[in-house]
């Protein structure tokens, strides 16, 4: 869930809604529920996924909850391991933490960030988060964008030795290679576009060699595919749903999203 919320409708209402749909998804018996943050949009208006997560925990028993994404470049990557951490333990181990680098290049340009260094950003801070994660001994670092000094967190990940991470890619190989040498999931997330589908051939393929180099196991079933799907008892009734709004969609993804064409 991006979420993908018309602007015109009730905010509240719309959130709310979503909080329902996950309760039914988990009494349906799905596995997995991912949420999306999005700053600046219109339609996705859910900012803090950990947040919204946790009041889903509440509202369900067993579905796995997954941030889908928290973009890495907006924070300080001691903050976001100590919520993360967190919420594992708010959720009793039902957390994915799904990273990116973020999709809106105009979320990065409210916040005076350079977009085209997004990637490398994601990159240095998972790094420092997985340290985080799992080090013995405090862990002191320095980029070009944050410093950590002596960074120990106040917990422990609830899942041991942590919960599952994955990392977004949507065309370039620059996410599956990072997946690969981290040894951690891929979380596609361009299935529903041409190019997108077109990439998905040689995905793995990426990952299986960046893990093979640097001595990871990664495995092929913790690989996920997002696509659009509508389902009706029919393809004519199918069709017939989505014919209002559909188009005024499908432009918002053309005009935000850097690898959705213009169809």
């Amino acid at each position: 869930m991006g979420p993908l919320h018309d602007p015109a409708h009730n905010p509240t209402l719309a959130i709310h809604r979503n909080l329902e749909l996950i309760e039914w998804l988990d009494k349906l018996g799905y596995d997995e529920a991912w949420v999306g943050e999005h700053h600046s949009n219109g339609y996705e208006t859910i900012p803090a996924p950990d947040i919204f997560l946790a009041a889903a925990a509440e509202r369900t028993k067993r579905i796995m909850l997954g941030t889908g994404v928290v973009s890495l470049p907006y924070y300080h990557p001691f903050i976001v391991a100590d919520r993360m951490v967190f919420l594992d333990h708010l959720t009793r181990g039902r957390v994915i933490f799904g990273v990116g680098p973020g999709a809106f290049p105009s979320d990065a340009h409210m916040m005076g960030l350079d977009f085209s260094e997004s990637r490398e950003k994601m990159a240095e801070s998972l790094d420092a988060i997985m340290r985080l994660l799992v080090a013995e001994e405090p862990v002191t670092m320095e980029t070009s964008w944050f410093r950590m000094n002596e960074g120990r967190l106040n917990l422990r990940p609830y899942t041991y030795p942590h919960f599952e991470i994955a990392v977004a890619s949507a065309v370039s190989p620059s996410g599956p290679s990072l997946a690969g040498q981290k040894g951690v999931s891929l979380l596609s997330m361009a299935g529903a576009t041409e190019a997108g589908f077109e990439r998905l051939r040689s995905m793995w393929g990426i990952v299986q060699d960046q893990a093979d180099r640097c001595g990871k196991t990664v495995d092929r079933a913790n690989w996920r595919v997002v696509g659009f799907y509508h389902l009706a008892e029919t393809e004519e009734q199918a069709r017939k749903d989505v014919r209002y709004g559909l188009k005024a969609l499908m432009r918002f993804f053309a005009s935000g999203i850097p690898f959705f064409p213009i169809t």
